[in-house]
């Protein structure tokens, strides 16, 4: 009876071991994970060199890019183009090519490049980020400094910051991001792209802990407008007059618009007064943010046609919100 005790006990603690072994054996965020990540993309991101004086001083000025499609796009940042008559691209093998410029957008710092001549690109695979959670690891690929291709990873450290502009809802992160990342991958651990790398905080120019990523979903709706049409169309809610105020609520005053006037859109009806919203009425906020001026024609510019933005409408003894469709201004 004895050896049947011991026998059983011995199955258990097998089987005990066996489950924790399985339990154990693979774990999210793992340095395996995190390399088959870093492997996938690796080849869809480039380095960008720009040059004013031709492909023999295009290393002066670096950043990097993303292959966005199997014809050639590859999406960067606006403002590491700025100034540049020339526009080089580099492959993982050394290969150095010139790109033309299909179109940038400087308020989402998104501008799209095209090379040709190459039938094997490695287009990106993207997630959407909107999934992404505080805490997510992550990776980010870039070319710091014109060093080489580099992996850094860290960590989703926030997410919907406004840092420059409250409408992009970037991304922060914790990797290594420094000058040259610029236009490179945000990556989540199955190697997709959730972001483009676009800036940091930085007392001294470099790495600090706090970098900023453009989300996926923004990055793939500019730079599909910017291939389609070579440029972000306007959106427009209708021709109106608005003059800013400041509120007393509650004893606080809080900035707000008032509208003076809505104008006749030539036998187009107007999507303000098509959704309910008169002359003489009074906008607290936009899309949740303080009604400001900027923050109206900071919407518009980073709307898109088809897009809704929500208005409050201030009432004495209720509020209430009111979403207006926007449609192409031209």
């Amino acid at each position: 009876m004895g050896n049947y005790k011991f026998i059983i006990s011995v199955i258990i603690f097998a089987a005990f071991i066996g489950i924790v072994s399985f339990e154990t054996g693979y774990k999210k965020g793992s340095q395996e994970d995190l390399s088959y990540a870093a492997e996938k993309a690796l080849s869809s991101v480039v380095n960008i060199f720009v040059s004013s004086r031709g492909i023999n001083r295009a290393r002066n000025a670096v950043g990097s890019g993303v292959i966005f499609s199997k014809e050639g796009h590859i999406v960067t940042n606006t403002h590491i183009l700025t100034n540049a008559s020339s526009v080089f691209v580099e492959f993982n093998d050394g290969e150095i090519t010139e790109a033309i410029l299909i179109g940038a957008d400087k308020y989402s710092d998104i501008a799209v490049l095209k090379i040709t001549g190459f039938e094997d690109l490695n287009p990106i695979d993207s997630a959407e980020s909107s999934n992404i959670r505080v805490g997510d690891e992550v990776l980010a690929i870039g070319n710091p400094f014109g060093v080489g291709k580099t992996v850094t990873s860290g960590i989703i450290s926030a997410t919907g910051r406004d840092y420059g502009n409250p409408y992009l809802e970037l991304l922060q992160t914790d990797a290594a991001i420094n000058p040259g990342n610029s236009g490179g991958a945000l990556l989540n651990e199955e190697g997709n792209l959730i972001g483009i790398n676009s800036s940091i905080y930085s007392k001294t120019g470099t790495y600090s802990g706090i970098g900023f990523a453009i989300p996926s979903e923004k990055v793939i709706q500019v730079a599909s407008e910017l291939i389609k049409f070579g440029k972000v169309r306007n959106s427009w809610i209708g021709d109106f007059q608005v003059r800013q105020i400041r509120l007393n609520l509650s004893n606080n005053l809080v900035p707000a618009l008032s509208i003076i006037k809505i104008e006749d859109t030539y036998g187009i009806a107007n999507p303000l007064e098509l959704n309910g919203i008169s002359e003489g009425e009074i906008i607290l906020k936009i899309n949740d943010l303080p009604a400001t001026w900027t923050n109206l024609t900071t919407a518009l510019k980073l709307t898109f046609p088809g897009d809704e933005i929500l208005f409050e409408i201030y009432g004495k003894e209720k509020n209430k919100e009111v979403l207006v469709k926007t449609i192409a201004s031209n």
